[in-house]
């Protein structure tokens, strides 16, 4: 089945923002590691100078969202989810706990090894990749619509980013079906902002710490009815959606109830704060949620006759493309991507393997033409390799292992060996 979510309020997009953190638990405040470089310029005064803010409502490191367009779609990775961090319960370990100085907290973030995901433009902790993505998308990011058109999406994809680090967090729809969606407000106290914050491996496997600055303000958390005080000295991964003054709503996306984006007040500041996920004016090829294309319908899925896509270039993007041991990634990562779960993320990492360093423009271009995902090689007639079959056919049953529904057991296609 196709991952689907989306988009409506604000105040999810700043939610989602914001649980980029992660971090352990405990009763003792951790220590700041020596090193770690959470901005460029590296130097917390510099950030929280107002006239450095990127919104009149905070610093980058609060994680303003103002609107759905504040968010770039970009596709590659790996990258950190940090939405769910900040308690300690749960199946695995998503504290977020503050440092001793307070301006920082160390947060466990999931580990998503490749997928689409936003970046919210207003919480660029690079200023001069900050500057060169509000020039080419816009003040708001509303000219930077496709995949992979804002230039912090290429910083994000090599890991340059941050020097020190090659993994950061952002926002992306992953893990939703398993660990939903949802809002609590929150009024002024400290949070850990982690939007393009620096991550780094943790002892936890599937799972990365994010060393995220810490802010003090109103902010909202990603679920319903949650204590916004957390005790065993720990604090939430959240962001912040100022009320609109005119509130205007988004339809919401397909496969998602009005109920999952009800926005409840936890406290007497507002009965209903307007709020916002990415929402882009078209489906994206690939990303998880209702702004995800559809997969690909035999017969009835087909690239427009005036789009330019040259099927030639996209078998080559999928041939070229290898992976360690010689499967090409193209197929792999398709056969698996736009059905995975958040219980696969060991599978995507395999299946996607290497696909992030390859040029797969022509793929994107054709998937956005005919506007499905997962669905280029269908399109165009590109024949995977014997060895690429048989590692289509182990990750298909792997994920059937799991409970999920591969994409060949939908529609046919990208099944494998016979």
């Amino acid at each position: 089945m196709h991952r689907y979510r989306s988009t409506r309020f604000l105040i999810l997009a700043t939610l989602l923002l914001a649980a980029c953190n992660g971090g352990g638990s405990s009763s003792t405040p951790a220590t700041t590691p020596a090193g770690i470089v959470h901005f460029v310029p590296n130097s917390h005064a510099f950030w929280s100078n107002p006239a450095n803010w990127t919104t009149s409502f905070g610093p980058a490191y609060a994680d303003i969202t103002l609107a759905s367009s504040n968010f770039v779609p970009c596709r590659g990775g790996p990258f950190a989810l940090c939405y769910y961090s900040g308690p300690s319960s749960g199946a695995e370990d998503l504290s977020c706990s503050p440092t001793s100085d307070g301006n920082y907290a160390n947060c466990n973030c999931f580990d998503i090894p490749y997928g689409v995901y936003f970046v919210d433009i207003n919480a660029i902790l690079n200023h001069a990749v900050y500057e060169k993505t509000v020039a080419q998308c816009g003040a708001d990011g509303s000219l930077c619509a496709t995949l992979n058109s804002a230039p912090v999406c290429a910083n994000v994809n090599k890991g340059n980013l941050m020097p020190g680090s090659s993994v950061y967090s952002t926002f992306s729809f992953d893990c939703v079906p398993e660990n939903g969606l949802g809002v609590t407000n929150c009024a002024q106290q400290p949070y850990a902002g982690c939007m393009t914050a620096p991550c780094f491996k943790s002892a936890q496997t599937g799972i990365v710490n994010c060393s995220c600055p810490v802010f003090n303000g109103p902010y909202q958390v990603g679920q319903n009815d949650q204590a916004c005080t957390l005790g065993d000295n720990l604090v939430w991964s959240a962001a912040y959606a100022p009320p609109a003054a005119t509130p205007t709503a988004t339809p919401l996306p397909p496969g998602l109830s009005a109920d999952t984006y009800k926005v409840m007040a936890a406290d007497s500041r507002a009965a209903a704060v307007p709020a916002a996920v990415p929402s882009p004016p078209a489906c994206l090829p690939d990303a998880p949620g209702g702004v995800g294309c559809p997969l690909y319908v035999p017969g009835t899925t087909v690239i427009p006759p005036d789009s330019g896509v040259d099927c030639a270039k996209v078998c080559d993007e999928y041939h070229t493309c290898l992976q360690p041991k010689g499967a090409q990634a193209g197929f792999t990562c398709d056969a698996t991507l736009c059905t995975d779960e958040c219980n696969d993320r060991d599978l995507v990492s395999v299946a996607c393997q290497g696909l992030a360093g390859c040029d797969i423009s022509e793929i994107v271009k054709a998937e956005t033409a005919a506007n499905c995902s997962c669905c280029a090689s269908q399109l165009c007639g590109c024949d995977p390799s014997a060895k690429t079959n048989q590692a289509i056919t182990a990750l298909n049953q792997q994920q059937r292992d799991r409970g999920i529904t591969p994409q060949c057991d939908i529609n046919s296609t990208l099944c494998g060996m016979p």
